[in-house]
């Protein structure tokens, strides 16, 4: 079977993928830059996550990013990305209220980012939202499981689903999602044997972050995966670069070649 590579990623497209068992590669990015690398790489998403608090803007946790700062992060990768579909997070305050807050929250993301879908937390409790940003033709992708908007509920990063009533109570989150018409949904911080029952049983494509390598789909923090942080990863990350140590020592030989006057050389002056 030939492998089905889209010119454009589509909220189609992933269902097409699960159909066809083609695992698929999601990443988040809330610049040009790292969004042009990552669709020229073949990335599927780009999600630009509401982790932009923590890993763009120095926050503690995702709570205090606002609407007005998801704005600019949205556009800059919306604006760069030419295959992968753009999906932008809706913030914690930004939709939790109504369904009539959530929509017009979704309605100014997708009028100045150019992105073509929106995420947001939350399973049961979340649906009436879904269903209705879904109504005014706005691609919606859900995020169950481990939600980080609700850290403090949950009381840190913890595994959810792991006992037989958390289990149940995830499931019902899935199907209630894909009822209100979310195109996708990521499971995150899931035992991999839930996450996989989960999978087999929706329609729509599951993406995983920390759910085991059943789900339809993969999602990783673009820092965490590239080696941008000190210390050990958490465990379901994977470190592909070491970008962390290769810009401290690019700056600290900057740095030395600046105070011995050994740059700029010749080469790099004008005459």
């Amino acid at each position: 079977m030939t492998e089905f590579t889209p010119k454009q990623v589509r909220t189609s497209t992933l269902k097409q993928f699960k159909a066809e068992g083609h695992h698929f590669a999601c990443l988040t990015s809330y610049d040009a830059l790292t969004a042009a690398i990552f669709d020229e790489a073949g990335i599927d998403v780009l999600l630009v996550g509401d982790s932009a608090a923590d890993n763009a803007l120095g926050y503690s946790t995702t709570l205090p990013i606002t609407l007005d700062e998801m704005i600019p992060f949205g556009r800059a990768v919306a604006a760069a990305a030419k295959r992968a579909l753009v999906v932008v997070d809706l913030p914690f305050g930004s939709y939790e209220v109504s369904p009539e807050q959530a929509l017009e929250s979704a309605i100014r993301v997708m009028k100045a980012t150019g992105a073509q879908a929106v995420k947001l937390e939350g399973g049961i409790r979340s649906a009436e939202q879904i269903s209705a940003l879904v109504a005014a033709g706005i691609p919606v992708m859900a995020h169950i499981g481990f939600t980080p908007q609700s850290v403090h509920v949950l009381g840190g990063n913890k595994v959810q689903g792991r006992d037989e009533s958390g289990a149940e109570a995830m499931r019902a989150d899935a199907l209630a999602v894909q009822a209100a018409g979310a195109f996708a949904v990521v499971l995150e911080i899931v035992p991999a044997t839930l996450a996989a029952e989960i999978t087999a049983e929706l329609e729509v494509p599951t993406i995983g972050i920390g759910a085991g390598n059943a789900t339809d789909g993969q999602i990783l923090v673009w820092t965490d995966f590239a080696g941008l942080y000190p210390g050990k990863p958490r465990k379901f990350v994977k470190q592909f670069a070491s970008l962390r140590q290769d810009l401290l020592q690019a700056a600290s030989a900057y740095r030395s070649e600046v105070a011995a006057q050994s740059f700029p050389n010749q080469a790099h002056s004008h005459e």
